[in-house]
């Protein structure tokens, strides 16, 4: 692999190159995709649903002990009554965002530019004003015309 930057040859990928320091990737991998905030949102819902649940059904069985059990017992109930109704103002702040989130993207069909087969289809490629790709192309294009002396 050749250095995109300096030119240098025989670098390994997703090292640095040992001549300018710049970062050599790979990319022969595919890239990572990142979560979308639409995935974000639909994990932050589902979470926050399950806390409400689990939060008042604990908060119940607390409130639900024999009388004369310790205090401790009922400021924990109490406390999961105030997380419950945290998450509940959480879930709906979630579901305002989802619509947010909805009312924002634009329609498939408009995003396509249209119902017509035709308009998806890509414009013909220009390459009369192509540039090299990279560094090498030119430091590497002479070698076979010119000769190495040895001393």
């Amino acid at each position: 692999m050749f250095c995109p930057k300096c030119g240098k040859a025989d670098q390994s990928s997703e090292t640095y190159c040992r001549q300018c320091g710049i970062f050599l990737p790979d990319f022969s991998k595919p890239a990572k995709v990142g979560a979308t905030p639409e995935d974000h949102v639909k994990a932050n819902t589902v979470l926050s649903l399950m806390t409400i649940i689990t939060s008042f059904t604990l908060a119940i069985l607390l409130f639900g002990t024999r009388p004369g059990t310790h205090p401790l017992i009922y400021v924990t109930a109490g406390l999961l009554i105030g997380m419950g109704c945290w998450h509940i103002q959480t879930f709906w702040r979630t579901l305002l965002l989802k619509k947010h989130l909805n009312r924002a993207k634009p329609p498939q069909e408009m995003a396509l530019g249209g119902g017509n087969a035709e308009d998806k289809m890509l414009e013909t490629p220009n390459f009369e004003n192509m540039v090299s790709a990279s560094v090498t192309d030119n430091t590497t294009r002479h070698l076979s015309e010119t000769k190495i002396k040895s001393s």
